[in-house]
Formats: C-alpha cells, structure tokens, sequence
C-alpha cells in the first residue's frame, strides 16, 4: 500500500498529534512543528522566533543547563534539532522507535517549563551568527535575504528570520517570554511521530506530557501582499572573484491548481546533469560551476528560484543565457521526453520519501499547520494529469519578467553592472 496510516487526536489543551505508521523503518522521528517565524513578527520583533529558539536550549526545569539538556537527548541517541523559518519553527529529535516515549517527554520539557536561562551567552552567539552575513565593511552580503527583500518588500515576508543585529542586541528576557506566550501554545502546534509507532500510544504518552504546554491561541497568519511588478535588481558590492546570484520569481503557491504543474516545470529545468540548467550553463557554456533551481513553498505564497555563483567576468553572459533558457519554456519548447523523465524522478523521490521517516512527519505534521496535506496517491496521480501545455501554460504564469527579482554580491565593474541591467530591463 503506497499511502501510509496517518491518524490524528487533539489533546483538551488543544496540542493536535499526528502518527505516521511507518512498520517497515527502524528509526523515528519525533517532530514539534510551531506555528511562529519571522512572518509573525513586527519590525521591533524581527529575529525574535530565532532568538526564542536558541533559548530554548538553554534548560528546563529539569534539566538546567544546556548541558544537561543535551546529554538527555544524546543519552537516547539523537541530537535536538530546531529550525526556525518565515511561516514555522521546528523541534525535531530522530531516534529508535522505543525511546519515542522519553523523547515526547523531552519536547514536554523543552514547550512546557523552559528556564530561558543565560540570555547574555545566547546573544553573543546569535550576533556571531550575524557577523556571517555581513563583510568587513558591515554590508549585508547574505544573497538569499537580499533578494527576498526586493520580492516582499515591508512586509514581514521580506524580513530577515535572524533578524537586524539592533534587535538582537536589545531582545530582553520580557520579550522572550511574551513571544514564548503569545506563540508557543498548544493550539498553535502539530506534534507529529512517524516510524514503527502506534497512535495510541503516543497520543497516550503526549497527554501524560505535553500538557504543561499552555492552550495558548492559534496564531494569526499575515497575508502575503500582492505582487511587485518587476524587473528589480540589487547589486551588493563585496571583494573576492566571484559573484553570488538569487534569481526569484514569485510563483503560485501549493493550493493553487497549477502547483503540481510547477513542480513538473522545476524538474524539466533543473532536476539532474542532464536538464537544462545544468547541461547548458555549466556542461556546455562553462558560465557556472554549480547552478540550481528549487521552490521555497510559503503559506499562501511561492518562489521559484535560481541560485548559483560564477567568476565576476561571466555575471553578464550566465543571466543572458539563463533569461534565453526561460524563454525556451515559456515559449513552449518542452518535450513529452522531458515531462516523462520529470514523472520518473518524481515518482521515485515520492515513494523514498515513506523510507524517511523525518519527510513524512514534515509532510503530515508541518503542512497540516496550514491546510490538510494530500496524500502520496494524490500526489502522484496529480503529476500523472500534468501535460507538456500544463508546463507551458505555468512557465509563461510565473516566469514573466514582471515577477523578476535578481541580486547579486560580488565584485562587479561599472561595465558589467551596466551590462547585467541592460540583460534584465529589456527581457520581455
């Protein structure tokens, strides 16, 4: 059977628990999904979900110290990882299936009695972490921010998820907590488990623990704002003999019907030697060691985007030929080869998936913050529907130059900076 068993009960705190029955694994993954990221967070608040997610691992009630915390979650095998990103921030500890229970037990610790303890050693850390992103003349050199900004703009979408080094410096232990409180809530969370488990008895173990969390409120999602129209180009001065690019378009988000058919799109540009990206800019043209495309799925938003490097000399030359592979797709030069290839590999990284048990729990327990996530069947049988006109018809939707937004770091001479402007602005 190709979809797996997925059940889900609400605690009366209000904490939905997800299994994923994966009989088949060896190892499980206990994940925490928050609704909480930089898309919540107010200018003065920006970098404050990150900044709560470093204190989080600085103890418990009872476990104190980070040390301590640590070595209970390495005493079962794992290692606590957490992420915080723009629409959610994740708790996730991957183990054997019968350390699944003590594990539920630590993320009760860690959501329901954190200590929020040395503030001082946590920021100096976050500002290191900051310091990367900027050269030595304090310029933000972050590529990916970058062009984010020039997609969203003011709105919080657009915001740093680290945030501004001024926030960091100033966060305080009031802030922390407000933020823990009004966003850290069981309401507002999905805790989901997948591997060799039955739901019972996670579900029995999640209300024995996970009921210190606070019922707290489902949070509030700010709207993506409409679209700016394009081209818009940042160019970001910094030394050193290549250039970094973020080519984004803002693309169709995973509820609308033309989703599958982007997804199919992405694979026909980018998805192994052989498609296009690759072979043509970096196999045939020399114009880029290593060049890439991927979808940043949001809420109700999407980017589709291009990131790669090259030498400075070649900046001009790499987002030409780039543009010129675009309008190849956009005019309708796919090929039901192509397609069938896409099919393939989109098949086959779908049924690898239900062998991770860490994909399935951010399919079922991370998507379902938002909406209810299809099954695996669906899926595929939406790929299966995609045509070559389907490509075509969402290449031509989201890879127009009105949704163009392009930043460059690097070193770049008044001649090619004037060069690469000329490339954007007359792209029709």
């Amino acid at each position: 059977m190709l979809d797996p068993a997925v059940e889900t009960t609400t605690l009366d705190n209000g904490l939905a628990v997800t299994t994923v029955a994966l009989p088949h694994l060896h190892t499980a993954v206990c994940a925490l999904f928050v609704k909480v990221g930089a898309r919540f967070e107010a200018p003065d608040d920006n970098g404050l979900s990150h900044f709560v997610e470093h204190m989080l691992f600085r103890g418990t009630e009872r476990y104190p110290t980070s040390l301590a915390l640590n070595t209970a979650v390495e005493k079962l095998g794992s290692t606590l990882h957490a992420e915080t990103g723009r629409d959610y921030s994740l708790f996730q500890l991957a183990l054997e299936p019968a350390h699944v229970p003590a594990a539920i037990e630590l993320l009760g610790e860690l959501l329901g009695r954190p200590r929020f303890a040395e503030i001082e050693l946590e920021r100096a850390l976050i500002l290191e972490e900051i310091n990367e992103d900027y050269n030595e003349q304090d310029i933000e050199i972050n590529v990916d921010d970058i062009a984010r900004g020039l997609v969203f703009a003011d709105h919080p979408l657009g915001q740093r998820i680290i945030g501004p080094r001024a926030n960091v410096q100033r966060f305080s232990p009031a802030d922390v907590e407000r933020h823990f409180q009004t966003f850290y809530g069981a309401t507002n969370a999905n805790l989901c488990v997948a591997g060799p488990i039955e739901h019972g008895r996670v579900v029995e173990q999640a209300a024995r623990t996970l009921a210190g969390m606070h019922a707290g409120t489902r949070a509030i999602v700010p709207a993506a704002p409409p679209p700016i129209p394009g081209p818009r180009l940042q160019h970001v001065r910094d030394a050193g003999s290549q250039t970094s690019l973020s080519v984004l378009f803002r693309a169709v988000p995973e509820l609308d019907p033309m989703y599958v058919s982007l997804v199919a799109l992405l694979r026909v540009l980018d998805d192994g030697m052989s498609t296009r990206l690759h072979y043509t800019l970096a196999d045939q043209k020399g114009l880029a060691y290593s060049i890439h495309a991927a979808i940043e799925p949001l809420a109700d938003a999407a980017l589709f985007e291009i990131a790669g490097a090259t030498a400075n000399a070649k900046v001009p030359s790499l987002v030409k030929e780039l543009l010129t592979l675009l309008d190849g797709l956009r005019s309708g030069k796919v090929t039901d080869d192509e397609l069938a290839k896409a099919r393939v590999r989109y098949r086959y990284e779908t049924l690898a998936s239900i062998d991770d048990a860490a994909a399935m729990a951010g399919w079922f327990g991370g998507t379902a913050l938002y909406y209810p996530p299809p099954s695996l069947s669906e899926r595929l049988a939406q790929m299966d529907k995609v045509t070559v006109d389907d490509v075509v018809a969402v290449a031509e939707r989201v890879l127009a130059p009105s949704h163009l937004a392009l930043a460059a770091v690097g070193s770049l001479s008044r001649a090619r900076l004037g060069e690469l402007r000329g490339t954007v602005n007359e792209w029709r």
